[in-house]
């Protein structure tokens, strides 16, 4: 089984086009796609839960 594909967080900032400060207000907010914290710190992100986040997006609009 294929592990799923995890994206850093400048690359999902990129894909949505918006800050650091930006992205961190909307997790504050409980908006942002969910985020995984590796054990050194760094945060990663399925895309299967970034297309799934950029879905409900869409249907909330």
């Amino acid at each position: 089984m294929a592990r799923p594909q995890m994206l850093k967080l400048p690359e999902v900032l990129s894909e949505l086009g918006m800050s650091r400060a930006a992205f961190y207000r909307m997790r504050a907010r409980g908006k942002a796609p969910k985020l995984i914290k590796l054990p050194n710190g760094q945060l990663r992100c399925r895309r299967a839960d970034l297309d799934s986040w950029w879905s409900s997006m869409e249907d909330a609009a």
